[in-house]
């Protein structure tokens, strides 16, 4: 499955103390601490005058209140999206993110109780390629692994760790993509 190539912007939820301490989120609804509530409101600042349309979210927790903070700033409503939440480690969530990671990206090892990353794609794909339909330019507020599997459909290195609410503009360009910071 092909990510369909049309623009839109991407933001990794502001910063929780799991992320400050490396540990496995996944579907764990860990909130934002404070640094990631002060990324939240700085990222609203850079995106308000970008001329988003539509703002969708994951429902986690981290996420929906990243995405809530820049709707109020752009004056946009915002919705939530259950398939565009975050990976599900299993046995991983809560714990140190480890050598495993590598190889779970990789396709060699699955955490039990994990989505498969290969899986990942399928549905981040399928999820953005869904809500590109909606009016443009889109703002999907998401996740790391998630955001990790849209760049293996860019036909970018998916091992690139994305920092807490830093937008970034995905372009196409020919077979890959360019990601452009805000």
């Amino acid at each position: 499955m092909r990510l369909s190539p049309v623009a839109f912007w991407y933001l990794r939820h502001g910063e929780t103390d799991w992320n400050a301490q490396g540990l496995s989120q996944g579907n764990a609804d860990v909130p934002l601490n404070a640094t990631g509530f002060a990324q939240a409101r700085a990222a609203a600042a850079v995106l308000r005058g970008r001329g988003i349309a539509t703002i969708v979210a994951s429902p986690l927790s981290r996420a929906r209140v990243t995405a809530e903070i820049v709707a109020q700033a752009a004056g946009l409503p915002f919705t939530t999206d259950d398939l565009l939440r975050e990976v599900a480690f299993g046995g991983q969530e809560g714990q140190p993110m480890q050598q495993w990671f590598d190889d779970w990206i990789a396709g060699t090892f699955t955490p039990a109780g994990a989505e498969p990353f290969a899986a990942l794609r399928t549905r981040a794909v399928a999820t953005v390629n869904r809500l590109l339909r909606l009016p443009a330019p889109l703002l999907v507020v998401g996740h790391g692994a998630f955001f990790r599997a849209l760049r293996s459909a860019m036909a970018l290195a998916p091992d690139v760790r994305l920092a807490n609410a830093v937008p970034v503009r995905c372009e196409p360009e020919g077979a890959a993509w360019r990601l452009v910071p805000a």
